[in-house]
């Protein structure tokens, strides 16, 4: 699967993801760090790529039509609790699934959308 994760997504995340086959696309480190959300998303869309975040601003999405959207929002985040959702999510839906899907994971809720 082709997925852009924000730079608040653990590097741990980003190579777990590689090593189950996704082609991940992380811009820390490059010119493009720190970019607008919007640029984000336009460049995510271009590319057909989920994004996972724990930007909760991406939610209005929720009902475009996208490649996948995984928001992390937990109380007091830390890179291990920020790693084990976004894992858990990422097994819990096939690659088919997520095209349209919006997950929105908490500390002991997730909640779903799906784009039309």
């Amino acid at each position: 699967m082709k997925i852009f994760v924000d730079e608040n997504i653990p590097n741990r995340t980003v190579a777990e993801l590689q090593t189950l086959g996704h082609d991940v696309l992380d811009i820390r480190g490059t010119d493009e760090q720190g970019m607008d959300d919007e640029l984000l998303w336009q460049k995510a869309q271009a590319e057909q790529r989920m994004v996972i975040t724990t930007d909760k601003g991406f939610i209005h999405r929720r009902d475009e039509s996208h490649f996948g959207i995984l928001i992390i929002r937990l109380r007091q985040p830390n890179e291990q609790k920020i790693h084990a959702r976004v894992m858990q999510a990422i097994k819990q839906f096939s690659e088919h699934e997520w095209q349209g899907l919006t997950v929105a994971m908490r500390d002991a809720v997730q909640s779903t959308w799906t784009s039309l």
